[in-house]
């Protein structure tokens, strides 16, 4: 961070702008703000706290005691601060509050507190914040330092110059985390010690996943009564062979329900089919009476409907003569009405003092019309022009009104958009769900197929289980048939060597020679290929039921696979689920298409905004050019004026004496027309009534009043057609179904719906009730298979959780400082105390010149008391005593030049660091003042030496030989009385 320009107005002790240009510091490298004590020197760096953050080091009430007591009321204040940080450079403007005389209504207002941030943008200031809160929040994001800690290592202002060095671990390890970014190192513990939660809560998880699956399969064993007298074992092992047992239970009482349900539906589909018969009959004899009412109301109604068929016809007829009839009396009326015009035209040529013939009339005024045209044609100039005049007035009125009008849609149109937005941002939330529930509808139609699968592939298993149970109990019985010949075969041996021994002779077994007593023969004896026989019936037993089990077992699988996919819920909860997803999902869609609607009224309403701009314009322009028109046309108009004056005659102007003529010529061009009309007319009425009487003479009617009282409206001709279909179509329905419907009943014999009505209702009762039954022991038998093999399942996660959980958690407590952690240090701990050693390396190579060798810190890992945090403690060792002290221990001037040290080791190492905060302007607010001449000569060769690394330092101080050594100087010079200036001896660069 660098800082190039500061403008302080009305602030502190300054009242006229005054400015700091640190930027003409660059070559010197350090520079010297010096004056009187009390001018203000230390007000520079509040103004430079202020505008970075709105507050001062030295003020703990805050921004109310920044205005200058030399202020007027009416005089402004505020302080502007330019600075880059990395490549971009910033401008802050920061005004507190403060009271100012009122605008209106005299006394006094308060002035709130402003803030503005700008960034420099090719040669532009760019404003990118306009509140205090906005801009605080950008700054905070941009430096990276709050401002204590831009206090510690930047503007080392009075009294917390020897913060960083004097400070607590904690308070210390804060600042270090800021300005090396190592918070990451923080989260990567937090994140270790969620994965131990994590690991330690599935493990407990885990163990409690089979107990309760166990409790849960316990639970259905009680509720369906399927347990044993002695299933109720104490451990878990015990407890899960409980529960297989019952599982074996719930599929034999699963077997009976099946079989009774089978029973009550065949009884109950006897009984409904005996029940739709009795009620087929009975709803047949009534609707058989029904047809025979109806039929007898149609044939009732057939004489109206006949004289409606006659009336149509008529109609029919006398709509051919319609046309003819109606040009008749049209006739008669044009024949009248050209008479009356006739007469009227004629009386209104000789009301005109019309005499003589007509024709010779219009040619005379024709004539006289000739001569005066060009006169008209100037009057009428000159009329033209002032229409013109007062229309190009009435224009500007209009153009003014619509320019009022635009600019009150310019003020609506914006109101308007912040409407459509907020719209907008109202539906958003909803719209946005619609993935979401797209993929939650998704995953219920996959359990939901899941579901039906794993119910049609439970009778699969029943079978495969039942096969696999018969052909292991065929297996052992054979199994059983030849360990019993073996046993016999056995038996046998001793009987076949008794019948061989001979009295005398050795045994073959003992070698005796006595038999005394010899072993009869056991019966019938096994030969071998009864054994053989008996082996291979068993192995081929053996063979089938290694088959079953196999089947057995893929069905098992095949089965568990669709219910854990099915996540182990009812149908009908994870249909009315989907539903309720699917209503969600439309609504969603329905806000997402309402969004796009008002995006494109906010488009729409863009681009208004732009043509009501345009329109405005050309308004502007137009209203413009009609104005230079209307002076024209002025001038236009007086020269036309004179000039007709003379051309009136006795009217009152040209066009009067034009207009009487041409009244008087169309009066006799009006009159002519008339007697030629009435001719006309003569000839069609002539030719009209002949035809209709000829036409009417050769119908059925008298004559025209019966054709037009025969005549039927639209409405009546349709009412009257679709009556008389109607009944014709529903009169042949009637007969048709009352035949099919007499045949019926007599072709079926009555029975009793009464009684056939209670033998169904029972039987389907009896059958619901098998359905529950059967559905209740299948649900069991499923429900406690699915829990068993969930036991097993869990059992089997629980050891490899166990083995995880103890490492993770090994890992865990090491780096967040707990044992077996001998140091008790957190990782980040370890990493900020590796960055502070380097800060001590740095820091003692400025402060062992500084001190003549005497004094070097140390950087001290030992543990903390109390559970602070450790390994970020300084030592300072003193070379005349070889003994560590405690920094709290040194003198005002040996605690200066540690702490100085210690900054400007602090901004080295910080600087150097890639993508750290770079720290090229340093301040120093007082202290050197407690050297003594040899030791302030040491420290001012120290602060000299950071010109190589391209910094900035303003060392703040009134003593002598400090102004002498540094030429680069800020003087604040204050007046009597009055407040202070600055002025800056250093070529200024701009």
């Amino acid at each position: 961070m660098k800082l190039h320009r500061l403008d302080l107005t009305g602030f502190g002790p300054f009242r006229e702008t005054q400015t700091v240009d640190f930027g003409a510091f660059d070559a010197d490298g350090v520079f010297l703000i010096t004056g009187r004590t009390g001018a203000g020197k230390s007000s520079i760096l509040d103004g430079v706290s202020f505008a970075l953050y709105g507050s001062v080091p030295r003020y703990e009430t805050g921004e109310r005691r920044l205005r200058s007591d030399h202020c007027f009321l009416g005089d402004p204040t505020q302080v502007r601060l330019e600075f880059t940080v990395g490549d971009r450079r910033w401008r802050v403007t920061r005004a507190p509050e403060y009271d100012r005389p009122a605008k209106r209504g005299g006394g006094l207002t308060t002035e709130p507190t402003r803030a503005e941030l700008e960034e420099h943008v090719d040669g532009v200031w760019v404003g990118r914040a306009a509140k205090p809160r906005e801009v605080g929040i950008l700054l905070d994001e941009e430096i990276g330092l709050n401002a204590q800690q831009f206090q510690q290592v930047i503007l080392l202002a009075q009294n917390k110059f020897s913060r960083f060095l004097l400070a607590g671990n904690d308070e210390r390890q804060t600042l270090l985390r800021t300005l090396f970014g190592t918070r990451r190192f923080e989260k990567y513990t937090s994140d270790l010690e969620q994965r131990r939660r994590d690991a330690q809560k599935a493990h407990d998880a885990a163990d409690a996943q089979v107990t309760t699956i166990l409790a849960l399969a316990e639970r259905l064993i009680d509720t369906h009564d399927v347990a044993g007298a002695d299933d109720r074992p104490g451990d878990v092992a015990g407890r899960r062979d409980a529960a297989a047992l019952a599982l074996r239970r719930a599929e034999y009482r699963h077997d009976v329900a099946r079989t009774t349900r089978a029973t009550a539906d065949a009884a109950a589909r006897d009984a409904a089919a005996a029940l739709a018969g009795a009620t087929a009959h009975d709803a047949a004899v009534v609707e058989l009476e029904a047809a025979r009412a109806a039929l007898t109301r149609l044939e009732s109604d057939l004489p109206r409907i006949d004289a409606d068929r006659r009336r149509l016809l008529r109609g029919q007829h006398a709509e051919t003569l319609r046309a003819t009839v109606e040009a008749a009396e049209r006739a008669v009326i044009a024949h009248a009405e050209a008479v009356e015009a006739c007469a009227r035209a004629q009386a209104a040529w000789r009301a005109d003092g019309g005499a003589g013939d007509l024709d010779e009339a219009i040619e005379q005024l024709t004539g006289d019309l000739a001569l005066w045209s060009t006169a008209a044609l100037r009057e009428r100039t000159l009329d033209e022009a002032e229409r013109t005049l007062s229309a190009q007035a009435e224009d500007l009125r209009q153009i003014a009104d619509a320019v009022v009008a635009l600019d009150g849609e310019l003020v609506e149109l914006p109101a308007l958009r912040a409407r459509i937005d907020a719209d907008i941002a109202a539906l958003s939330p909803r719209a946005q769900r619609g993935d979401e529930l797209r993929a939650r509808r998704s995953t219920l139609a996959m359990m939901i197929e899941a579901t039906m699968v794993a119910s049609g592939l439970a009778e699969s298993l029943r079978v495969a289980e039942e096969d696999y149970a018969r052909d292991s109990a065929v297996a052992s019985a054979a199994a059983e048939a030849v360990t019993v010949l073996l046993q016999r075969r056995l038996a046998g041996y001793a009987g076949e060597l008794g019948a061989a021994l001979v009295d005398g002779e050795p045994c073959a077994v003992c070698g005796s020679t006595a038999h005394p007593r010899p072993a009869a023969p056991a019966g019938e004896p096994v030969t071998a290929d009864d054994l053989a026989a008996a082996e291979a019936e068993r192995d081929r037993t053996a063979q089938c039921a290694l088959a079953a089990g196999d089947r057995a077992r893929s069905a098992r699988e095949a089965h568990a696979e669709a219910a854990v996919r099915s996540g182990g819920r009812p149908l009908a909860e994870l249909e009315d689920e989907a539903r309720a997803c699917a209503e969600e999902m439309r609504d969603a869609d329905a806000a997402a298409a309402r969004a796009a609607e008002l995006a494109t009224e906010r488009a729409a309403v863009d681009r208004r905004w732009v043509a009501v701009q345009n329109d405005r314009a050309d308004q502007v322009a137009h209203r413009d050019r009609i104005a230079l028109e209307h002076a024209a046309n002025v001038r236009t108009v007086t020269d036309l004026s004179t000039e007709i004056a003379a051309a009136r005659g006795e009217f009152a102007t040209v066009a009067e004496r034009v207009a009487d003529a041409v009244a008087r010529r169309d009066t006799a061009r009006s009159a002519v027309a008339a007697r030629d009309a009435l001719s006309e007319r003569v000839r069609t009425l002539t030719d009209a009534l002949a035809d209709r009487d000829t036409r009417i003479a050769a119908s059925d009617f008298a004559d025209d009043a019966e054709v037009m009282r025969a005549l039927l409206d639209e409405h009546e001709r349709i009412r009257l057609d679709g009556e008389v279909a109607a009944h014709a179509g529903e009169l042949a329905t009637v007969r048709s179904r009352l035949l099919s419907l007499e045949l019926d009943v007599l072709d079926t014999p009555p029975m009793d719906l009464a009684a056939t009505r209670q033998a169904a209702s029972d039987a389907d009762a009896a059958r619901a009730a098998a359905i529950g039954a059967e559905r209740d022991a299948h649900n069991a038998m499923v429900r406690l298979r699915d829990l068993l093999a969930d036991v097993d399942a869990a059992a089997g996660a629980n050891a490899t959780l166990a083995d995880e959980a103890a490492i993770i958690t090994r890992l865990a407590d090491t780096v967040a400082g707990r044992a077996p952690n001998t140091m008790k240090m957190e990782l980040e701990t370890f990493v900020l105390a590796a960055e502070l050693e380097e800060i001590v390396a740095a820091a003692n190579l400025r402060l062992t010149e500084m001190s003549a060798g005497r004094y070097t810190l140390h950087h001290s890992d030992a543990r903390a008391a109390r559970g602070r945090a450790s390994g970020l403690a300084i030592e300072v060792l003193d070379a005349y005593t070889g003994r560590l002290r405690s920094p709290q221990s040194l003198s005002g001037g040996e605690t200066f030049l540690a702490s100085l040290a210690l900054a400007l080791g602090l901004a080295e190492v910080v600087t150097s660091r890639a993508g750290g905060i770079r720290l090229d302007t340093l301040f120093v607010d007082e202290g050197f003042g407690s050297l003594d001449p040899e030791t302030l000569e040491l420290a001012m060769r120290t602060l000299d030496e950071l010109r190589a690394g391209g910094r900035t330092v303003g060392v703040i101080s009134h003593v002598d030989a400090m102004k002498e050594q540094l030429p680069a100087q800020v003087t604040v010079e204050a007046a009597g009385q009055g407040p202070s200036t600055i002025r800056q001896d250093a070529t200024i660069s701009r």
